[in-house]
C-alpha cells in the first residue's frame, strides 16, 4: 500500500492506496499525547491496591497507567510510554494510556512517523490529490457511505463503533452486497478498537456462512478477530486501537473540525487577492492565532474574517470562485 501525507495547517492527514484506490486514511491533530511518546510523568494518584495510577505528563495531559512498579509512589517521576491516545465519546472523555519504560525519551511520533513505523514508507505531498481527501472526510461528516444497492449508517458509540446496513434488496444480497463497502468504510474511518457490524437477519446457515467468508476475504490485510455471523445477522469485529478514529474525531469535535476544514480550502484557493474567510463564531474562535499566521505565510496573502449571516450554523470557504458549505 502506497501512503500519501498532507502536512496540513493543525492536522495531518494521509490516505492509503492500493491499486489506485483508496483504502484507508488517518487524521493526527498533534499536540496531544499519541501511542509511541516517551516522556518522564509525575505520578499523581496511585490507585490503592492495584498497579494503576494517574500520571500527569509536562503538557498539563494526564493518562492512565498500568503495570507500575511496586516502589512507584506517589509524587514520583516515572518514565512512561503511551500505548494509546485520549478518545472523546459522547458524554464522557477516556485519558491517554501509558506504561513505564526503561526507553530513551522522545516526543510524540508525526503521522509519517507512525506510518513508517508500521513499515511503509509514506510520501509527502503537498496536497493530496483533489477530491480524494474531500470524500473520504465527508464520509467521516456524514458517518454514511453509499453503496450500489444500499447505505451503512456508522455510529461511534461508548461500548463500540456500530455500522447498521439498510437497503432495499433482499437480505441475503443485501448483506453480501454490503461486505466490501463494510471494509471500506473500516479503512476510510481508520477504525479499531470493537466495531459490530448490524447486517440484515439471515435464517439460513449457508447464507450466513457465504457473507463471513466474503468478509475473510474482503478484510484479509486488515489485523483483527472476528466472530461469525450470528443469527440475528451480528458480526463483532475487534482491533488493537492505539488513537481516535478519523470519525470519532468529526463526531466528536466538529467545531474543531470545521475550523481546520476551512484553513485547508483557504490554502488551496488559487485565484488572487486577499482570503476571505466566512464562517460560524464558533469555528472562528476555534483556530489558533499560530495557525491563522500559517495561513498567511503558505498563502502569502492578507487575511480576513467575516461571520455567516443567519444562525450561523455553517463554515463556508471560498475554493475555485464558488462558496461551499458544510452544516454543523
Amino acid at each position: 500500500m502506497e501512503w500519501l501525507v498532507e502536512q496540513g495547517i493543525g492536522e495531518d492527514r494521509a490516505l492509503g492506496y492500493r491499486d489506485g484506490q483508496v483504502v484507508a486514511a488517518r487524521l493526527d491533530w498533534p499536540g496531544m499525547l499519541a501511542a509511541g511518546q516517551i516522556e518522564e510523568a509525575r505520578l499523581t494518584t496511585r490507585l490503592a491496591g492495584t498497579r494503576r495510577g494517574i500520571a500527569r505528563f509536562a503538557s498539563g495531559e494526564e493518562a492512565l497507567v498500568d503495570s507500575l512498579p511496586r516502589d512507584a509512589s506517589e509524587g514520583a517521576n516515572i518514565r512512561l510510554i503511551v500505548t494509546r491516545a485520549a478518545l472523546a465519546e459522547k458524554g464522557r472523555f477516556k485519558q491517554a494510556k501509558a506504561k513505564p519504560t526503561s526507553g530513551e525519551s522522545r516526543p510524540a511520533p508525526s503521522l509519517a512517523e507512525s506510518l513508517r513505523a508500521e513499515g511503509y514508507t509514506p510520501r509527502i505531498t503537498r496536497h493530496l490529490p483533489s477530491g480524494d481527501w474531500d470524500e473520504v472526510w465527508e464520509a467521516a461528516w456524514s458517518g454514511e457511505v453509499q453503496f450500489s444497492g444500499g447505505a451503512l449508517i456508522v455510529s461511534p458509540t461508548p461500548a463500540m463503533t456500530l455500522i447498521d446496513i439498510d437497503g432495499p434488496l433482499s437480505p441475503r444480497d443485501l448483506a453480501l452486497a454490503a461486505v466490501e463497502p463494510v471494509a471500506q468504510a473500516i479503512g476510510w474511518l481508520d477504525l479499531a478498537g470493537s466495531i459490530g457490524v448490524d447486517f440484515p437477519t439471515l435464517s439460513a446457515k449457508a447464507d450466513r456462512q457465504a457473507v463471513d467468508t466474503a468478509l475473510e476475504s474482503a478484510l484479509d490485510r486488515y489485523n483483527h478477530e472476528r466472530t461469525a455471523m450470528n443469527g440475528f445477522g451480528f458480526v463483532q469485529i475487534v482491533a488493537r486501537m492505539e488513537r481516535p478514529s478519523l470519525l470519532a474525531r468529526l463526531a466528536h469535535h466538529r467545531v474543531e473540525a470545521a475550523a481546520r476544514l476551512l484553513l485547508r480550502r483557504a490554502e488551496r484557493v488559487e485565484e488572487p487577492g486577499a482570503l476571505l474567510l466566512t464562517c460560524a463564531p464558533a469555528v472562528r474562535n476555534a483556530i489558533l492565532p499560530a495557525w491563522e499566521a500559517e495561513l498567511a505565510k503558505r498563502s502569502g496573502r492578507v487575511i480576513r474574517w467575516a461571520e455567516t449571516p443567519g444562525p450561523g450554523n455553517t463554515i463556508v470557504a471560498l475554493e475555485g470562485g464558488f462558496a461551499q458549505a458544510i452544516p454543523l
